[in-house]
């Protein structure tokens, strides 16, 4: 017989040390919550459900991750001048046939 879920996906509670978060899923055995600061944590239902409260808010939006700027190296430098110049000459060239 299966028992009801302490609680429901999306539900926002709060932890002593961890402080508020989301519940990603909840069953007999584990129930692990995303928290604001401190990233996705799992726990052991029966030990740690009796330490959260349950929070009275909308669910924070998502933070999308901005990505890091490639480096530029020397070899990347000099094959964009030499574009460029092979780009300047070709431009020279057909301006002095015409």
């Amino acid at each position: 017989m299966a028992t009801k879920q302490a609680f429901a996906e999306n539900a926002q509670v709060e932890h002593p040390k961890f402080g508020p978060g989301t519940v990603l899923s909840c069953d007999e055995d584990y129930i692990v919550i995303n928290f604001d600061e401190h990233g996705d944590k799992k726990f052991i239902s029966s030990i740690a459900v009796p330490h959260f409260a349950k929070l009275d808010r909308e669910p924070p939006e998502k933070k999308t991750r901005t990505r890091r700027a490639r480096k530029t190296t020397k070899k990347a430098v000099k094959k964009t001048a030499k574009k460029a110049t092979k780009a300047t000459k070709a431009t020279k060239a057909t301006k002095a046939a015409s």
